[in-house]
């Protein structure tokens, strides 16, 4: 009797135990103290059964950039522990392109198994330099997630970077690339246009950052809507930008087909930049968007009216951009 007393005892009281993460001690998202976007508490990466959460491929093929951005690989990492800890995603980094296809394949042609692939992912971060070497099959495919099965896609700032073999990516991301900031390695200071949207809700209206940006062309504000904007009007007229209305777009929103798209020229600096808060809640609640986790409907506004050009005298082409890789070359 008495053993079987014990037995009992022991089975009620494993039954029980409070519920752990699923990596056991602490649930995820405590991690962080209750602070910082990962707040919300959350379970871990799923296993090999159903998946509970959204499935985000992280896609960073910089292998033909002209120079490297070292930052690259702590913002994926900062965007993934993000993910985890909130139980909101799970987030995969690949640098191989090859898996951007419905038919993924090993590197000796067969058919790859398991993995994320455009098959079972719900939304790309794209993270790519310059000509990322996917083939026609695989840009179609990309279109085809994106444009007609709603995928989402939100890009960090070097995924503007001109990629001359794949040019539907300016209509995807609703820009192109000129080059990087005409006004030099100066303080930018950002104007925050949509405070509604669920990105930019926690940026203040006016934002000041260390860094430039990269300078967009041939968009089209019917098509998009603008988050954060350049004050351009507190530097003085450069030869690289031409521009009467003083337009200079740093972050939007907009739609390709039925996919949600995002991009933020925002991080083109050093690794430590990926520490700051309002910039990890700025892609975080970007990816929720891009998920449809988050409901908005996308409103293009035209430029306000308080905009101004570049004021003053004109000067030379200032000192150009002094972010650096590791070797001390320039990025790109």
């Amino acid at each position: 009797m008495v053993a079987v007393l014990l037995c009992a005892t022991w089975v009620i009281a494993q039954q029980n135990q409070p519920p752990q993460g699923a990596g056991g001690g602490q649930a995820a998202g405590q991690a962080t103290g209750g602070q910082g976007p990962a707040a919300a508490a959350g379970q871990g990466r799923a296993g090999r059964g159903a998946r509970t959460k959204k499935v985000v491929l992280a896609w960073a093929d910089t292998r033909n950039g002209v120079a490297q951005h070292d930052s690259i690989t702590h913002a994926l990492s900062q965007l993934e522990r993000i993910g985890y800890e909130s139980g909101t995603y799970d987030l995969y980094i690949r640098t191989d392109s090859n898996i951007v296809s419905f038919n993924p394949k090993k590197t000796d042609g067969t058919p790859a198994s398991g993995g994320p692939s455009l098959n079972n992912v719900d939304a790309i971060l794209f993270a790519g330099h310059r000509n990322v070497p996917l083939d026609a099959a695989g840009q179609a495919d990309l279109i085809t997630a994106i444009k007609d099965q709603g995928k989402g896609f939100v890009a960090l700032f070097i995924g503007l970077t001109p990629w001359d073999t794949f040019p539907e990516m300016a209509n995807i991301l609703g820009a192109k690339y000129v080059g990087h900031s005409p006004f030099g390695n100066q303080p930018s200071t950002l104007i925050n246009e949509s405070p509604d949207f669920p990105a930019t809700k926690h940026i203040p209206q006016v934002w000041t950052t260390p860094d430039p940006y990269y300078q967009p062309t041939d968009y089209s504000r019917d098509k998009m809507q603008v988050l954060l904007r350049l004050d351009v009007s507190k530097y003085a007229p450069v030869p690289g930008y031409t521009r009467t209305d003083g337009d200079y777009p740093v972050a939007w929103a907009k739609m390709y087909g039925k996919g949600r798209v995002f991009y933020s020229s925002i991080g083109n600096g050093e690794t430590a930049q990926w520490d700051n808060n309002n910039l990890l809640r700025m892609y975080f609640e970007a990816i929720k968007w891009s998920l449809g986790l988050t409901p908005y409907e996308i409103k293009p506004h035209p430029l306000p009216a308080d905009a101004r050009p570049p004021q003053g005298v004109p000067i030379a082409s200032p000192t150009p951009p002094t972010g650096r890789g590791r070797a001390g070359i320039p990025r790109g």
